[in-house]
């Protein structure tokens, strides 16, 4: 393996530090789910229905998939420090807008604005790809996200914390300061990895079917984007969950809510130390299967009527281990498929990913209605992990069928 690169923090001269791309990737994180906590006081102070204030994850993750069509392209045409630095100031906006909506309405649209800092997510990981080979990517990509975990996993306790303490304007007021902090880190530390490409946009654009005919970038993506799915799955129901079925405070929700991010940031671990050894298709298959098993034990003790938040939210450590294993590995995959086109893959995959994400967090929210068990989230997750490692199933049976051949 090529020695790693030198950076120096805050030094534009080096590449980027990896505390700054943890850092970034985290951010997008802490926007996602730090406010969870809330959302029951959250929809009783805008005077909504809990279900209606639930869209404030499904239309992000709608945004964010719909944005991330975009934000590839456009980095490689202008590059990625410039698209992430007009990325932050736009999340910075949308943050303020959210503290000060006087209506849901306005909040809806504020918090779809927060969805911006996608570019944080895609082009930390398009960064990466810009430094380092395939096998190696991800690898640095695993250690990147492993560190980025830690936010999500301490993320809702947080939020939970400041809900009880603060009420629920004291996590946006949080994200606000976390938007400037990296603002200023970006700007002093992270050099131009890709520079600009003279083609236009619309050239850029064009390149996308060039993807899209690759089996490879489709077995990755789609592998990426199911197994995913069972996360964003949970990130829409779990909430529901810990507080209806199993009458949780919102301080200890958050606690409980963590779970996924302790067996992800283990996940992330396995990737930085085996990926490179072991192969990415490896990683991805043995991902899933953890996700699928570890779902058994909540599914048949919910049929039996034993069910616990234990044991529910126990067994999502596992899928945290799965999805740790499988994200960054696909990620590294799909985004060497064309190496040239690196933040286009990252955003068209991205868009794949978190598109099919917000399609599963409304279904979840939609099956979770009151009087309801965990079983319809539960079902949900163990489906799409278990459509997840079927496609890698076929993925590495073609790349045989290809080595065979030649």
């Amino acid at each position: 393996m090529a020695e790693p690169i030198k950076s120096r923090f805050l030094d534009r001269a080096t590449p980027p530090h990896i505390f700054t791309l943890v850092c970034l990737a985290g951010l997008s994180a802490l926007a996602m789910n730090v406010f969870l906590p809330s959302l029951g006081n959250m929809a009783s102070y805008f005077e909504v229905d809990y279900a209606y204030m639930q869209l404030a994850v499904a239309l992000y993750l709608a945004v964010s998939g719909v944005l991330q069509l975009f934000i590839g392209p456009i980095s490689d045409k202008y590059g990625r420090r410039s698209v992430l630095l007009w990325g932050m100031g736009l999340f910075l906006v949308a943050t303020l807008g959210c503290l000060l909506a006087p209506n849901v309405t306005v909040f809806m649209i504020f918090r779809m604005g927060q969805a911006v800092i996608a570019v944080a997510m895609v082009l930390s990981r398009a960064v990466v790809r810009d430094i380092y080979p395939q096998d190696q990517a991800a690898s640095m990509i695993g250690y990147v996200t492993m560190g980025m975990s830690l936010i999500p996993m301490i993320a809702p306790a947080i939020g939970g914390m400041l809900e009880v303490i603060y009420g629920w304007q004291a996590s946006f007021w949080m994200l606000l300061g976390a938007g400037v902090f990296m603002f200023a880190v970006t700007w002093f530390d992270l050099s131009e990895t890709a520079p600009p490409s003279d083609r236009t946009l619309t050239q850029q654009f064009a390149e996308y079917p060039e993807l899209l005919r690759s089996p490879r970038f489709w077995g990755y993506c789609l592998a990426s984007a199911f197994s995913s799915g069972a996360f964003f799955a949970y990130l829409g129901g779990a909430t529901f969950v810990g507080t209806e079925v199993f009458s949780l405070t919102p301080d200890t929700l958050g606690l409980y809510f963590a779970a996924p991010g302790v067996g992800y940031f283990l996940g992330n671990f396995f990737t930085g130390r085996y990926a490179a050894r072991l192969g990415i298709n490896f990683m991805i298959f043995w991902g899933n299967v953890i996700c699928v098993i570890s779902l058994a034990p909540s599914f048949f003790l919910s049929l039996a009527g034993a069910s616990s938040a234990a044991v529910f939210f126990g067994s999502m450590i596992f899928v945290g281990i799965g999805n740790g294993m499988v994200i960054p590995n696909a990620q590294a995959g799909m985004l060497s498929v064309r190496p040239h086109l690196a933040g286009t893959a990252s955003g068209l995959g991205s868009a794949i990913m978190i598109g099919g994400g917000a399609a599963l967090s409304a279904l979840a929210g939609a099956l979770l209605t009151p009087g309801s068990t965990e079983m319809p989230l539960v079902s949900i997750m163990a489906v799409s992990c278990g459509i997840a490692m079927m496609i890698m199933v076929f993925v590495a049976r073609r790349e045989r069928r290809l080595r065979n051949a030649t």
